[in-house]
Protein backbone atom coordinates (compact mmCIF):
# COMPACT_ATOMS: atom_id res chain seq x y z
CA UNK A 1 0.00 0.00 0.00
CA UNK A 2 -10.41 4.72 -4.95
CA UNK A 3 -12.62 7.70 -5.26
CA UNK A 4 -10.45 10.49 -6.64
CA UNK A 5 -9.32 10.99 -10.18
CA UNK A 6 -5.70 9.93 -10.22
CA UNK A 7 -6.24 6.49 -8.68
CA UNK A 8 -7.74 3.92 -11.01
CA UNK A 9 -10.36 1.57 -9.61
CA UNK A 10 -10.66 -1.88 -11.06
CA UNK A 11 -13.72 -3.64 -12.41
CA UNK A 12 -13.70 -6.91 -10.54
CA UNK A 13 -14.30 -10.16 -12.43
CA UNK A 14 -15.58 -13.46 -11.15
CA UNK A 15 -12.30 -15.26 -11.88
CA UNK A 16 -10.03 -12.93 -9.89
CA UNK A 17 -9.49 -12.04 -6.24
CA UNK A 18 -8.54 -8.77 -4.60
CA UNK A 19 -5.58 -7.59 -2.59
CA UNK A 20 -6.08 -4.55 -0.36
CA UNK A 21 -2.84 -2.72 0.45
CA UNK A 22 -2.99 -0.22 3.32
CA UNK A 23 -0.07 2.21 3.65
CA UNK A 24 0.97 3.96 6.86
CA UNK A 25 3.47 6.83 6.73
CA UNK A 26 5.90 7.39 9.58
CA UNK A 27 9.13 9.18 10.40
CA UNK A 28 10.98 6.62 12.45
CA UNK A 29 8.63 5.56 15.24
CA UNK A 30 6.39 8.64 14.90
CA UNK A 31 3.30 8.96 12.73
CA UNK A 32 3.98 11.31 9.84
CA UNK A 33 2.26 14.68 10.03
CA UNK A 34 2.74 17.99 8.27
CA UNK A 35 2.06 19.65 11.64
CA UNK A 36 5.04 18.04 13.41
CA UNK A 37 8.72 18.92 13.56
CA UNK A 38 11.14 16.09 12.85
CA UNK A 39 14.91 15.72 13.17
CA UNK A 40 16.88 13.83 10.53
CA UNK A 41 20.02 11.73 10.97
CA UNK A 42 22.18 14.85 10.49
CA UNK A 43 20.48 16.47 13.50
CA UNK A 44 18.59 18.95 11.32
CA UNK A 45 15.09 19.99 12.33
CA UNK A 46 12.43 20.34 9.62
CA UNK A 47 8.74 20.23 8.80
CA UNK A 48 7.16 18.64 5.76
CA UNK A 49 4.61 20.10 3.37
CA UNK A 50 4.55 17.42 0.64
CA UNK A 51 5.17 13.67 0.33
CA UNK A 52 4.18 11.86 -2.87
CA UNK A 53 5.42 8.76 -4.70
CA UNK A 54 4.45 6.24 -7.35
CA UNK A 55 3.81 2.54 -6.66
CA UNK A 56 3.38 0.50 -9.84
CA UNK A 57 3.56 -2.92 -11.53
CA UNK A 58 2.30 -5.03 -8.63
CA UNK A 59 3.00 -8.76 -8.54
CA UNK A 60 2.44 -11.57 -6.08
CA UNK A 61 5.36 -13.90 -5.52
CA UNK A 62 4.81 -17.66 -5.45
CA UNK A 63 6.04 -20.58 -7.50
CA UNK A 64 5.87 -18.03 -10.29
CA UNK A 65 5.51 -14.27 -9.99
CA UNK A 66 2.03 -13.28 -11.21
CA UNK A 67 1.33 -9.75 -12.32
CA UNK A 68 -1.83 -7.93 -11.38
CA UNK A 69 -4.76 -8.68 -13.67
CA UNK A 70 -4.85 -5.06 -14.90
CA UNK A 71 -2.17 -2.40 -15.14
CA UNK A 72 -1.46 -1.08 -11.66
CA UNK A 73 -0.23 2.50 -11.38
CA UNK A 74 -0.91 4.42 -8.17
CA UNK A 75 0.11 7.87 -6.98
CA UNK A 76 0.31 7.91 -3.18
CA UNK A 77 -0.08 11.36 -1.64
CA UNK A 78 0.12 12.11 2.09
CA UNK A 79 -2.41 14.90 1.58
CA UNK A 80 -4.95 12.41 0.16
CA UNK A 81 -5.72 9.74 2.80
CA UNK A 82 -7.68 7.59 0.32
CA UNK A 83 -4.56 7.29 -1.86
CA UNK A 84 -2.94 5.17 0.87
CA UNK A 85 -5.39 2.31 0.27
CA UNK A 86 -4.68 0.44 -2.95
CA UNK A 87 -6.95 -2.27 -4.39
CA UNK A 88 -5.31 -4.63 -6.88
CA UNK A 89 -6.76 -7.77 -8.52
CA UNK A 90 -4.89 -11.04 -9.04
CA UNK A 91 -5.56 -14.62 -10.02
CA UNK A 92 -6.30 -16.89 -7.04
CA UNK A 93 -3.34 -18.91 -5.79
CA UNK A 94 -0.87 -19.41 -2.96
CA UNK A 95 1.74 -16.69 -2.56
CA UNK A 96 4.75 -15.90 -0.38
CA UNK A 97 5.19 -12.18 -0.93
CA UNK A 98 4.37 -8.94 -2.70
CA UNK A 99 6.52 -7.21 -5.34
CA UNK A 100 6.10 -3.74 -6.81
CA UNK A 101 8.07 -0.87 -8.28
CA UNK A 102 8.70 2.39 -6.49
CA UNK A 103 8.48 4.69 -9.48
CA UNK A 104 7.31 4.54 -13.08
CA UNK A 105 8.76 1.98 -15.50
CA UNK A 106 10.86 3.17 -18.44
CA UNK A 107 8.22 2.29 -21.06
CA UNK A 108 5.68 4.61 -19.45
CA UNK A 109 8.29 7.35 -19.21
CA UNK A 110 8.48 7.52 -23.00
CA UNK A 111 4.87 6.71 -23.93
CA UNK A 112 3.57 10.20 -24.60
CA UNK A 113 0.72 12.01 -22.86
CA UNK A 114 -1.08 9.82 -20.32
CA UNK A 115 -4.06 10.00 -18.01
CA UNK A 116 -5.12 8.79 -14.56
CA UNK A 117 -2.31 8.43 -12.01
CA UNK A 118 0.24 9.26 -14.74
CA UNK A 119 -1.39 12.53 -15.84
CA UNK A 120 1.28 15.30 -15.82
CA UNK A 121 -1.25 17.57 -14.11
CA UNK A 122 -0.42 15.84 -10.81
CA UNK A 123 2.92 17.64 -10.73
CA UNK A 124 4.98 14.44 -10.92
CA UNK A 125 6.38 14.83 -14.44
CA UNK A 126 9.27 16.85 -15.84
CA UNK A 127 9.59 16.42 -19.63
CA UNK A 128 9.50 13.56 -22.12
CA UNK A 129 13.28 13.48 -21.95
CA UNK A 130 13.69 13.35 -18.17
CA UNK A 131 10.40 11.56 -17.43
CA UNK A 132 8.47 11.10 -14.21
CA UNK A 133 9.32 12.16 -10.69
CA UNK A 134 9.32 8.82 -8.87
CA UNK A 135 9.02 10.34 -5.40
CA UNK A 136 8.87 13.84 -3.95
CA UNK A 137 9.18 15.56 -0.59
CA UNK A 138 9.10 19.27 0.20
CA UNK A 139 9.28 21.20 3.43
CA UNK A 140 11.05 23.85 5.49
CA UNK A 141 14.13 23.75 7.69
CA UNK A 142 16.06 26.51 9.47
CA UNK A 143 19.29 25.06 8.03
CA UNK A 144 18.17 25.45 4.41
CA UNK A 145 19.84 28.26 2.48
CA UNK A 146 16.94 28.53 0.03
CA UNK A 147 14.43 31.44 0.23
CA UNK A 148 12.01 30.94 3.08
CA UNK A 149 14.13 28.03 4.40
CA UNK A 150 12.45 25.83 1.80
CA UNK A 151 13.86 22.46 0.76
CA UNK A 152 12.78 20.09 -2.01
CA UNK A 153 13.72 16.64 -3.24
CA UNK A 154 12.13 15.60 -6.53
CA UNK A 155 13.69 12.24 -7.30
CA UNK A 156 13.57 10.76 -10.79
CA UNK A 157 15.56 9.44 -13.71
CA UNK A 158 15.05 6.23 -15.66
CA UNK A 159 18.15 5.91 -17.81
CA UNK A 160 21.48 4.17 -17.33
CA UNK A 161 23.52 4.50 -14.17
CA UNK A 162 21.26 7.17 -12.69
CA UNK A 163 18.07 5.10 -12.93
CA UNK A 164 16.05 5.68 -9.74
CA UNK A 165 13.38 3.01 -10.33
CA UNK A 166 13.38 0.56 -7.39
CA UNK A 167 11.94 -2.95 -7.13
CA UNK A 168 10.50 -3.63 -3.67
CA UNK A 169 10.00 -7.20 -2.39
CA UNK A 170 8.03 -7.79 0.81
CA UNK A 171 7.97 -11.36 2.10
CA UNK A 172 4.89 -12.68 3.90
CA UNK A 173 5.52 -14.31 7.29
CA UNK A 174 3.96 -17.45 5.83
CA UNK A 175 2.47 -18.55 2.51
CA UNK A 176 -1.05 -17.16 2.02
CA UNK A 177 -3.81 -18.46 -0.22
CA UNK A 178 -5.77 -15.93 -2.23
CA UNK A 179 -9.30 -17.11 -3.09
CA UNK A 180 -12.07 -15.63 -5.21
CA UNK A 181 -14.39 -15.16 -2.23
CA UNK A 182 -11.80 -13.74 0.14
CA UNK A 183 -9.56 -10.67 0.21
CA UNK A 184 -5.87 -10.51 1.07
CA UNK A 185 -5.23 -7.50 3.30
CA UNK A 186 -1.66 -6.21 3.52
CA UNK A 187 -0.42 -3.52 5.91
CA UNK A 188 2.74 -1.71 4.79
CA UNK A 189 4.66 1.01 6.61
CA UNK A 190 6.64 3.65 4.70
CA UNK A 191 9.29 5.33 6.86
CA UNK A 192 10.31 8.72 5.48
CA UNK A 193 13.35 8.81 7.78
CA UNK A 194 15.00 6.44 5.31
CA UNK A 195 15.28 9.30 2.80
CA UNK A 196 17.93 10.88 5.02
CA UNK A 197 20.05 7.89 6.02
CA UNK A 198 21.29 4.75 4.33
CA UNK A 199 24.11 4.21 1.87
CA UNK A 200 24.52 8.02 1.75
CA UNK A 201 23.36 10.39 4.50
CA UNK A 202 21.37 13.41 3.29
CA UNK A 203 21.95 16.82 4.85
CA UNK A 204 19.44 19.58 4.15
CA UNK A 205 22.09 22.23 4.82
CA UNK A 206 24.44 20.70 2.25
CA UNK A 207 21.79 19.81 -0.36
CA UNK A 208 18.54 21.75 0.12
CA UNK A 209 17.37 21.08 -3.44
CA UNK A 210 17.58 18.06 -5.75
CA UNK A 211 15.19 18.42 -8.67
CA UNK A 212 16.70 16.65 -11.66
CA UNK A 213 18.01 13.20 -12.61
CA UNK A 214 21.62 12.49 -11.77
CA UNK A 215 23.98 11.10 -9.15
CA UNK A 216 22.38 12.92 -6.21
CA UNK A 217 18.90 11.69 -7.11
CA UNK A 218 20.23 8.14 -7.46
CA UNK A 219 21.78 8.33 -3.98
CA UNK A 220 18.49 9.39 -2.40
CA UNK A 221 16.64 6.62 -4.25
CA UNK A 222 19.17 4.12 -2.91
CA UNK A 223 18.26 5.36 0.58
CA UNK A 224 14.46 5.34 0.27
CA UNK A 225 14.38 1.93 -1.40
CA UNK A 226 14.48 0.61 2.18
CA UNK A 227 11.56 2.65 3.52
CA UNK A 228 8.89 -0.07 3.16
CA UNK A 229 8.20 -2.67 5.86
CA UNK A 230 5.50 -5.34 5.79
CA UNK A 231 3.55 -5.01 9.04
CA UNK A 232 0.80 -7.58 8.49
CA UNK A 233 -0.70 -9.82 5.80
CA UNK A 234 -3.84 -11.89 6.21
CA UNK A 235 -6.90 -13.07 4.31
CA UNK A 236 -10.42 -12.06 5.25
CA UNK A 237 -13.87 -11.69 3.77
CA UNK A 238 -14.09 -9.10 0.96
Amino acid sequence: MLSFSFIKKETLRADIATVSIHLTHTFGAEALSFEKKFTNSAGEEFTLSKFKYYLTNFKLIGNSSKAASVESYFLVDEEQPDSKKLIVSFEPGTYTGLRFLLGVDSIRNVSGAQTGALDPLHGMFWTWNTGYIMAKIEGHSPVSRMPGNFFEYHIGGFRGETNTLKQIDLKFPQALTLQKNRQLKIQVQADLAKWFSGPVDLSIAAKPSITSPGTNAKRIADNYADMFTLMDAKTNEP
